[in-house]
């Protein structure tokens, strides 16, 4: 008769996504990421495979969160730059101890790049999702005459993009809020 799992599996999941965004795939032993999880070896492979495909499954689901909550955040301004102000604002704000845990899609870039297709894949259509919303906020703010008429909405898409990714790694590298909000004024005014 099969045991029931002892365990849940989302709380597993969000452990072991805290375990590989301090520590990166390479770095992030698996006896470390089942002490982390609370969780047998064998309940590990039972449930989520080996240790790449833990990792596989808990990028894909940072990932979404993660762009979820940004493309929320963009829902907090009136006009469609203030949108983009205020998601940026929203991440320069989050406590100390999130930002210094790292963003796992940025560091999934850094670790490996372009040279594991099914990681490229998930960064990929990460980028993509948040692109798409980042891009119809500037070409509305373009219509309405808040966004340069001289700024391709395309490259500034690109622009808050790697701004973005660069808060990320300097919220990893002990920036401060107010300096995370600097950065995004900076960026938002840029583009007026």
């Amino acid at each position: 008769m099969a045991r029931h799992k002892e365990f849940d599996k989302d709380n597993a999941l969000d452990a072991a996504i805290g375990v590989f965004s301090q520590h990166g795939y390479e770095g992030s032993s698996t006896d470390t990421l089942l002490a982390a999880m609370k969780i047998s070896r064998q309940s590990m492979y039972d449930t989520f495979g080996d240790k790449r495909s833990l990792y596989l499954q808990a990028l894909k689901r940072y990932n979404t969160d993660s762009i979820l909550r940004i493309i929320a955040d963009m829902q907090n301004g009136a006009q469609p730059l203030d949108a983009l102000e205020a998601a940026l604002f929203a991440f320069a704000s989050r406590p100390a101890s999130e930002a210094s845990k790292g963003c796992l899609g940025v560091s999934a870039i850094c670790e490996f790049g372009r040279t594991d297709a099914d990681v490229a894949t998930l960064t990929d259509s990460a980028s993509a999702m948040l692109a798409k919303a980042i891009f119809t906020l500037l070409k509305d703010g373009q219509r309405k005459g808040q966004l340069s008429a001289e700024i391709d909405p395309e490259a500034a898409t690109q622009f808050l993009g790697a701004t973005l990714s660069g808060m990320k790694v300097s919220a990893r590298n002990g920036a401060s809020p107010e300096t995370l909000r600097t950065i995004a004024s900076l960026a938002i005014r840029s583009l007026r």
